[in-house]
């Protein structure tokens, strides 16, 4: 699997090229991909520099930081200003290491770190998934069926990846197509009745560049357009801690209720994050059906076929929003007992697309 996902990562997804510097950050569980990495970026003609984590850095960081969790350093800047290209391979040994801090630290961070973060995202970027024993615990299945998993999500079990990549974005640009014509969206689910216009908003292809796995369309929803409640049936690790069985309403674009099932310390840190923070920044529509079961891990639910999902906060620029937050969290809502409607019309129904 390493070889090939290596191949998809440098030649697809970072399309990475001669003289070309790509910062790879990852955590030692991801060891075994590294090597593959390294030689396939050299190949290539690109000059990889890897920043390896221990398991648990960013847990010490939050504790120990001190006045770092709020001033970016020198280093990092000169890191993230030199580097034409970044690759995060998510790769924790356990999802739930800072389960037990105060919500607000990693959340305090985030909005002093913005601006580096900012610097990434102006960049080409990918942002993908190893598969670690944490992970396979955390969606209740083994590690070699997790692994299995990943790789059909990835169509690394394809006779040709990138082939089935071009294919799905293909699929996802008619998607477009017809949402483009539309300007409203209704969502239907038990405990779930939300509207939200997308009119003038630009749709994006999301087939495997920047997330990988991948397979979604998303825009931004019109900042002051959300309207009803939804109550998101998807858990997540987030913060580095389980959230699951969370509940919104708004009223004219803005959260004005809020409750969790597990994990609502969070949910309310993160709501207080900043002024953007009770808004949305994005409404995501999966189409990935090589995706069939939760995991917990949003990189991977929010994309799985049949799905839609919800981002607080940050919005991303190219779609129209001027939505802005330190925070950009993404809730998914399986719709295999729910409709989603364009405009009156359903576009999907119990996680089937109608019509396309």
């Amino acid at each position: 699997m390493e070889a090939r996902f290596a191949e998809l990562l440098a030649e697809y997804c970072l399309e990475a090229g001669p003289g070309e510097t790509v910062l790879v950050e990852a955590e030692t569980p991801a060891l075994p991909l590294l090597p593959h990495l390294k030689r396939t970026l050299l190949r290539r003609g690109a000059y990889p520099f890897f920043r390896l984590a221990y398991p648990g850095e960013g847990r010490d960081f939050l504790l120990h930081g001190g006045a770092w969790l709020e001033r970016v350093p020198e280093v990092e800047w000169a890191l993230y200003e030199k580097a034409d290209k970044f690759l995060k391979v998510l790769s924790a040994e356990n999802p739930l290491e800072m389960a037990s801090l105060d919500p607000g630290l990693s959340l305090k961070h985030q909005r002093a770190w913005r601006p580096l973060q900012e610097m990434r995202l102006g960049k080409r970027w990918t942002l993908t998934l190893y598969p670690t024993v944490g992970y396979a615990v955390g969606a209740g299945i083994g590690t070699g069926e997790f692994r299995a998993y990943l790789e059909g999500a990835l169509f690394l079990d394809r006779e040709d990846p990138v082939a089935a990549w071009r294919d799905l974005s293909r699929f996802q640009e008619g998607l477009i197509a017809r949402l483009t014509q539309g300007k409203e969206l209704r969502i239907l689910a038990p405990g779930t009745d939300l509207t939200l216009s997308v009119a003038g908003r630009v749709w994006i292809n999301s087939d495997g560049r920047r997330n990988m796995p991948s397979g979604e369309v998303f825009t931004a929803p019109v900042e002051d357009s959300a309207e009803g409640e939804v109550r998101f049936n998807l858990p997540a690790f987030v913060g580095g801690r389980r959230v699951e069985g969370v509940y919104l309403r708004f009223a004219r674009g803005v959260v004005v209720e809020a409750r969790a099932e597990v994990g609502e310390d969070y949910l309310r840190s993160a709501l207080a994050t900043d002024e953007g923070a009770r808004r949305l920044g994005e409404v995501g529509i999966g189409t990935n059906f090589g995706l069939t079961r939760p995991t917990g891990l949003i990189l991977l639910d929010e994309k799985m076929g049949g799905t839609v999902h919800l981002a607080l906060g940050q919005s991303y620029p190219e779609t129209g929003s001027k939505n802005r937050s330190a925070l950009h969290w993404d809730l998914v809502l399986s719709l295999k007992e729910g409709r989603l409607l364009l405009d009156g019309e359903p576009l999907l129904a119990e996680g089937r697309f109608v019509g396309l």
